[in-house]
């Protein structure tokens, strides 16, 4: 059953009316029809059909009763509300499909004593209930019904589907009965609330629950209007800017302008929702484009919102490279461009390994630190090719201005991202291998300092939300894999070398360089000279002669250098001619590069005393040097030269106090230091040289100048000693150790607590040399010194190269 109408009519008289006892029932699922009202019915159900029959051939009395589920098809009594309306048919119609239609009329209110199922439809004993008499004049009956009245008006004026007429039959009425009953009926009730006004039987309760109904009413309905109006203003607003944008257009075509603005503009919001954007950057780009829109086109600004949308679009904010996480391919990658440099490669693995188990692990922060020429840069593009990444390189050597890394504000004419997000854009991705070279030589003044701005962009913690000053919004680095290299630590910050896993890469060996030479840098020049590998030959010793006789180098930059002049001599007679395959090798190097340009490191000629050969780090690698110890007639004076740094002079102190508080027990005359001055010297003066790990070469010289014990010439040292005659460990000891080898020294003095740091020596090297460990400087001076006096003292070769200062 379904309402389609409701009206209202003068019921007829109660009086003339008498209600039987027992009524057929007709079940409403969905409503609730109240006294008065005249409701039309569709009847589907074949037990409520012939209950209509029953009703019309009685005295077309029927009981309305709502169902308590209206999901319930064949309602039984339990599904039934006790308490209805008496309704008598009006008027009956059947349809074509066989359903009845009806329209009723409430009569009066009944309550249900039992129902009985015995019939073919559904019977009830029903008691009527009259409407009580009600005080005329109570002021609280006469507020109620004015309230009543003026919430029914409001509620059709904040939208309600009411009819008019209906309005008017309300306004008429001063029967609380009749209008609480009326006013239910067209407030759109649940069941639940209609039945609960229907079984109110005092009018005034009655119409105290429908006021209170309307209130809540008119609380909805101004909500929703509130709603309505909100949207529409939304929508008037959106339409007004509409309207102006075309007067604009409108105005813009009449002057012959616009168009062009207007498509760049088109176009920059295309871009912009393709370049995948997060939201917050994707509402500023908005932003600034609707600026762009308003101005005029020849304005000074627009240039400056063009160039900072240009560079909006062209940061890759979701593009990305796919990693290559297959380890054996990127292990094969990283052997084929560099030699050794184990370290270095199994951590490139270790990343690649981790990678593959957690997809969203961050970028480490690798910092290459050694001497020139080693490959660190070469290093960083073969990770990238091994990884699969773009490779950018960022160059801070001499950067000295804050702006360089963070960018211009917008403020500024000529205003331009940082270098960041400028290699970030060339990159094209936003998880590039990522090079910032020469960190150790960055620039501070006053115009501020870049490694402290860099520390953000180093900082795992950070970086995935860097902003930029000339962006003003915020970009995730935090995918990036930052690499920085440096010759030195010592510059670098403490805090910024904090954010960065060092990685040290030394100085090669000999074996090294000619396989490298042979792999890499051989084949190199001769395609760069277009020659072919039939016109030049290079042998083992050939270029073991370019290495040790005109270059002395922990890189490789000068022997490539040196390839490169003979590839270009051959490629001369080549190109003159001359068919005949060159083969370089030991004894026409010098034909083609001329006389030697180094000598090398040689021992000295003969064991001699107050001569000791000492170890010293450089920052292209490893040397020996002699330490020269002298007597004279004096005053117990020490004199010191080889232009030495103070930590050098104090160590030739400590040696020195070291000597004469233990004369005695080396046999040293009571009166030699009161009638003697010492010189110490180290050749090669015009090198600066400072250190502390020459003082036990320095106290082996003075003890062999002061015992008159000759220093064993094939033995080579290096150590810090204390007052108490203790040995220190001491740095670079691979470097030293390399240095020793080429000068053809077999034996190696070294502090007992650096022996951990051979590991890094090539194990060949480990085997074909004698390492001694030594804790206190007697067990040197009985490991170097012999027990014969040679008789006279001479001064050994210079053996540091030129320009190189050396810590020893």
């Amino acid at each position: 059953m379904s309402m389609e109408l409701v009206k209202t009519e003068q019921a007829p008289e109660e009086k003339q009316i008498t209600i039987p006892d027992v009524l057929p029932v007709l079940p409403m699922p969905d409503m609730v029809v109240f006294p008065y009202m005249i409701v039309p019915l569709f009847v589907n159900r074949d037990k409520s059909a012939k209950a209509v029959d029953q009703a019309l051939a009685e005295n077309r009395m029927i009981m309305l009763v709502a169902q308590k589920d209206p999901n319930v098809d064949d309602p039984k009594p339990n599904d039934l509300h006790n308490f209805g309306t008496v309704s008598i048919i009006m008027r009956m119609l059947k349809m074509p499909d066989g359903r009845v239609r009806i329209l009723v009329q409430g009569f009066s209110r009944a309550k249900v004593e039992f129902f009985d199922e015995s019939k073919p439809y559904l019977t009830a004993k029903v008691q009527p209930k009259t409407e009580p008499q009600v005080i005329a004049d109570s002021i609280e009956l006469e507020a109620l019904i004015r309230n009543v009245k003026s919430s029914l008006e409001k509620v059709v004026s904040l939208g309600k589907n009411i009819s008019a007429d209906l309005v008017a039959i309300a306004s008429n009425l001063d029967d609380p009965a009749r209008l609480s009953d009326l006013v239910a009926s067209n407030l759109e009730l649940k069941v639940e609330k209609a039945q609960e006004v229907l079984e109110l039987v005092d009018p005034v309760e009655r119409l105290r629950r429908v006021n209170e109904l309307m209130a809540k009413e008119m609380e909805v309905l101004e909500i929703q209007n509130d709603i309505n109006t909100q949207a529409r203003g939304e929508m008037d607003k959106n339409q007004r800017e509409f309207y102006l944008r075309q007067q604009m257009k409108a105005i813009q075509q009449e002057l012959g302008e616009g168009n062009e603005l207007q498509e760049e503009i088109e176009i920059y919001r295309a871009k912009i929702k393709k370049a995948k954007m997060p939201h917050d950057v994707a509402e500023e780009a908005e932003r600034q484009l609707g600026r762009l829109e308003r101005m005029h086109p020849d304005a000074a600004e627009t240039a400056t919102l063009r160039n900072y949308l240009d560079w909006m679009i062209q940061l890759p904010w979701s593009k990305s490279t796919k990693d290559n996480l297959d380890l054996k391919k990127a292990q094969k990658i990283l052997d084929e461009d560099h030699f050794g440099l184990e370290k270095i490669k199994d951590r490139i693995i270790e990343h690649l390994a981790v990678r593959k188990l957690k997809k969203d692990s961050r970028g480490p922060i690798l910092c290459f630190v050694g001497p020139p020429g080693v490959g660190k840069t070469s290093l960083g593009k073969s990770v990238a090719r091994a990884l699969g990444r773009k490779f950018v390189r960022m160059s801070l050597g001499g950067v000295h201005d804050e702006a360089e890394i963070r960018g211009h504000r917008r403020t500024y004419v000529g205003a331009m991202p940082g270098r960041i997000i400028q290699s970030i854009v060339q990159a094209g991705t936003n998880n590039p291998v990522f090079m910032m070279d020469e960190v150790d030589k960055i620039g501070a003044d006053f115009r501020g300092d870049p490694s402290s701005a860099l520390l953000e962009v180093l900082d795992p913690e950070q970086n995935f939300a860097f902003r930029d000053n000339y962006l003003g919004v915020q970009f995730d680095l935090s995918n990036v894999m930052f690499i920085t290299t440096a010759n030195m630590l010592d510059p670098i910050q403490p805090a910024f070398r904090d954010r960065m896993e060092i990685i040290s890469l030394t100085g090669y060996t000999e074996e090294e360089k000619v396989e490298i030479a042979k792999r890499h840098l051989i084949p190199k020049q001769t395609a760069e000279h277009g020659l072919k590998s039939s016109q030049i030959q290079f042998t083992d010793d050939g270029i073991r002669a370019i290495i040790n006789q005109y270059t002395q180098e922990a890189g490789l930059r000068n022997l490539e250098r040196e390839i490169a002049s003979i590839c270009r001599k051959v490629a001369k007679q080549v190109a003159i001619g001359e068919k005949k395959v060159r083969k370089i090798h030991t004894d026409n190097v010098d034909k083609f590069l001329g006389r030697p340009k180094v000598f090398q490191d040689e021992l000295l000629k003969r064991d001699q005393v107050g001569v000791a050969t000492g170890l010293a780090w450089t920052p292209v690698g490893g040397d020996i040097l002699f330490i020269e110890a002298t007597a004279m007639r004096g005053r117990g004076g020490l004199t010191l030269t080889g232009q030495l740094g103070d930590v050098m002079k104090e160590s030739a102190q400590a040696a020195l106090s070291y000597a004469r508080s233990h004369a005695k027990e080396f046999g040293i005359p009571d009166d030699f230091f009161g009638k003697h001055d010492i010189h110490v010297h180290v050749p090669e003066g015009a090198i600066p040289k400072d250190g502390p790990s020459a003082g036990v070469t320095m106290a082996t010289a003075m003890l062999s100048l002061l015992t008159g014990k000759a220093v064993h010439r094939k033995i080579a040292m290096t150590g810090e000693i204390t007052l108490r005659g203790e040995v220190l460990p001491v740095g670079g000891i691979k470097e030293k150790v390399l240095a020793a080898r080429r000068a053809k020294i077999d034996t190696v003095i070294l502090p007992a607590l650096n022996k951990r740091d051979l590991e890094d020596v090539n194990e060949t090297i480990r085997k074909e040399m004698k390492f001694i460990f030594v804790d206190d400087v007697k067990s040197v001076f009985k490991a170097a010194l012999l027990a014969s006096k040679p008789a006279k003292v001479v001064r050994g070769p210079r053996r540091l190269r030129k320009g190189a200062e050396a810590i020893v």
